[in-house]
């Protein structure tokens, strides 16, 4: 791991965060003093940064990221998870109506809690191992809940439910997404 290394991969994530140019600037300059520190010291950059670069960038992300937008992109991330998994069950069941029962709710609860909390410690679920460690969570709630309550149906949830609650999560990506800096035309 170099020092180049470690900056390219907290300025992006710095930037997919969405902390503003001025302080992704003097997050760079800082931690840049502190790896030539480190290296004239004569230790590594892993020593300044731990074994994982991401989980240290994200946390330096979310103590320059105010409270007010964390708060939003969990409000807007919770219920588009919960939505997509509600939409991948029409899908798979072929249905436009899915019931909800006891299992099916303690399983988007439990992937719900996994993912606050992962987005908490590390800044993002990720594709790999955060769904994994997701599901390993998730399904033993799911069985075990419809094993403990039975299978009965709590409430049924309509297509256009679904897709009402992946809502808040498709506006947040496209607010995102015009808030991010373009790349300058050459």
């Amino acid at each position: 791991m170099t020092n180049e290394h470690v900056l390219a991969v907290c300025r992006s994530n710095w930037e997919y965060r969405g902390v503003d140019d001025a302080s992704v600037r003097e997050m760079l300059a800082e931690l840049t003093a502190h790896l030539e520190d480190a290296a004239a010291a004569g230790r590594t950059p892993q020593d300044v940064v731990g074994r994982d670069v991401k989980a240290f960038a994200a946390s330096w992300a979310r103590a320059r990221m105010p409270l007010h937008r964390r708060a939003l992109r969990m409000a807007a991330t919770v219920p588009f998870v919960v939505g997509g998994l509600l939409l991948v069950s029409h899908l798979i069941h072929r249905t436009t109506v899915v019931d909800v029962d006891a299992g099916r709710l303690a399983f988007w609860l439990s992937i719900g809690v996994v993912t606050v909390v992962l987005e908490l410690r590390r800044g993002t679920l990720g594709f790999g191992r955060g769904w994994i460690v997701a599901l390993v969570v998730g399904l033993p709630v799911l069985f075990l809940t419809q094993k403990l309550v039975g299978e009965e149906t709590l409430f049924p949830v309509p297509l256009w439910g679904s897709v009402l609650l992946t809502l808040p999560g498709v506006g947040y990506l496209v607010t995102e997404r015009r808030r991010a800096p373009r790349p300058a035309a050459s």
